[in-house]
């Protein structure tokens, strides 16, 4: 077995030899990753306006109690449309039916009297012309006759009167539109001088989005509009599009038909209202939505492609590439999304190069290939 011996350890030797030349051999580093990016230039884009609103219904209308009384039917079905002059309750008439007929009796005994009246005051016309009366009891004649006719105008007025409270009896719609259920029911005694709620009817085929912007919000808005940064359409022509609390967009575009001139002092706010159409009723009072509001255009707008923000929890950014190309994050500011795009409020500035494709192989700080742009140019991107 000796003679084996220097044989195994000339192999070792060589052995040896082997690993150590491959261990001294580093592997090549990989190539920079390839991406697409786009020159950051500035253009006109929309000046959107984005705040959280309430939808109120166009008109309501509180249906109340104008006698005092018993109801004894509801006659509308709850959540149905009725349309204006619909009898929605029905109070006991009785007692009213009963003062009416007392104030036509107190009319009939005031036009008897008023009657008599004249016939005296006829019959001491030719007593006073032969001085057979004196003046003092024909003028007394003549304030009698006075007195019965405005007893019967009084008369008259009490039973206009009570036939109204009678008519109150029957309640009616006063406006077309969605009843909303009813706050009373049978036998429950309602009252004129409470104002007693029966019901409440909404019209919404059309209805109004109320929303609030703040006062340095408004007080920027109005400053670019004055230099001229913003070009902003009439008042009337503002159109407002609504988001939905699912998301999705409301597709009907309505207008700004309402801005208060004064800043609520709890909220700092001014009230600003838009009008929609709602034929299908997809819209119901006191629903959230978020009103983007397209107050003209901004003449020196940055846009990017959607798929170049990254988006965290609370913040935005990009990567965008120096003079050796290698790839720094950025935060940006967020304004709304056109076409498939994102407005930068801040943070970009135009001849920026910001990376669109490839982001997913790019590390912060790491160099890159820009790649050659569609139809064999050279990307517009410094050197």
């Amino acid at each position: 077995m000796s003679r084996f011996r220097p044989f195994a350890g000339a192999a070792g030797a060589t052995l040896a030899l082997l690993l150590a030349g491959c261990s001294s051999e580093a592997p090549p580093a990989p190539p920079p990753p390839e991406v697409n990016i786009v020159t950051v230039s500035s253009q006109a884009v929309p000046n959107v306006i984005e705040l959280p609103g309430r939808v109120q219904a166009y008109r309501t209308s509180e249906v109340r109690a104008r006698v005092d009384g018993i109801v004894e039917r509801r006659l509308f079905d709850e959540g149905s449309f009725v349309r204006a002059g619909t009898a929605l309750f029905r109070i006991d008439p009785r007692q009213l039916t009963a003062t009416v007929n007392a104030a036509r009796a107190q009319l009939a005994r005031a036009q008897a009297t008023a009657a008599n009246a004249r016939q005296v005051v006829g019959r001491y016309q030719p007593l006073l012309a032969d001085q057979a009366i004196g003046k003092q009891e024909y003028d007394a004649a003549v304030a009698a006759q006075r007195t019965a006719e405005a007893d019967v105008a009084q008369a008259q007025a009490n039973l206009e009167s009570a036939r109204l409270n009678l008519g109150y009896s029957t309640v009616t719609a006063p406006i077309s539109g969605r009843a909303r259920r009813a706050e009373v029911t049978e036998g429950a005694l309602v009252s004129a001088a409470q104002g007693t709620l029966l019901t409440t009817i909404e019209q919404i085929d059309r209805v109004y989005v109320n929303f609030g912007q703040s006062s340095s919000d408004l007080l920027a808005n109005r400053r670019d509009i004055g230099s001229g940064k913003v070009t902003s359409p009439q008042f009337d022509r503002v159109e407002v599009q609504l988001i939905l609390e699912d998301g999705t967009a409301y597709p009907v575009v309505g207008h700004l038909d309402f801005l208060d001139l004064s800043i609520d002092e709890a909220t700092g706010t001014a009230a600003l209202r838009a009008e929609f159409a709602n034929p299908t009723s997809a819209l119901l009072p006191g629903q959230f939505v978020r009103a983007r509001i397209f107050a003209g255009n901004r003449a020196d707008g940055v846009m990017i492609p959607q798929r170049a923000v990254k988006l965290a929890a609370d913040a935005a950014s990009v990567l965008v590439l120096d003079a050796k190309n290698n790839a720094t994050p950025r935060p940006v500011k967020l304004g709304t999304m056109v076409a498939g795009q994102w407005v930068i409020l801040d943070g970009l500035r135009p001849g920026d190069r910001v990376i669109v494709d490839g982001l997913q192989k790019v590390q912060p700080g790491q160099p890159v290939r820009v790649a050659a742009p569609k139809g064999g140019q050279s990307a517009p991107a410094k050197r």
